[in-house]
């Protein structure tokens, strides 16, 4: 696993082999980023890492200085080893937290400009999380949700629904949040 740019552009970071995840690709991630890189200045984000996993996704923005990452996972191994790689790095726009990611929506008060959510591909809930951030207050007006899922979910029929795409095994889903 690599941070692809920013800061530590080019960095290697081994997570620990017994962690329950399955880190998006490095292919898919600067793929992501680099439709990323033309919609957003990063230096004004806060994002939501949902899911966190490994921190990849969390690594990623805050080398490109998002204002803040906020990275959830319920497994404390992976809440260890990001919080422990997110201090080795110097990254101080991380805060991790250790929480059910349902229960940690319903109590967050903050919006995000941006929230990446790469769920268990076996995750029961899948198909209600992008009604669940999308109308929790969880985004800000024209804030940008993607959704990291298997090929077989299609969200296309979903109100926010913004474009798919897909890279080799990985799909993403795009949706806006417009206040209306």
């Amino acid at each position: 696993m690599r941070i692809i740019r920013g800061l530590h552009r080019g960095r290697l970071i081994f997570p620990p082999k017994n962690l329950p995840v399955r880190p998006t690709t490095d292919f898919a991630k600067e793929a992501l980023f680099n439709i990323l890189e033309h919609q957003y200045d990063f230096t004004d984000l806060e994002v939501l890492d949902l899911f966190a996993g490994t921190g990849s996704i969390s690594y990623e923005f805050a080398s490109r200085d998002c204002r803040s990452v906020t990275a959830v996972d319920s497994h404390q191994g992976c809440v260890t080893f990001i919080a422990e790689t997110a201090k080795k790095l110097d990254f101080k726009n991380i805060k991790v937290f250790r929480s059910d990611v349902f229960k940690f929506l319903k109590h967050n008060k903050k919006p995000f400009h941006l929230v990446f959510a790469d769920p268990p591909f076996n995750f029961e809930d899948l198909i209600m999380l992008p009604s669940f951030v999308l109308n929790n207050n969880i985004l800000t007006n024209e804030g940008l949700f993607i959704l990291e899922h298997p090929g077989s979910y299609d969200f296309s029929d979903h109100e926010f629904f913004m474009e798919h795409r897909n890279y080799g095994s990985v799909y993403f889903s795009f949706f806006i949040f417009l206040v209306r």
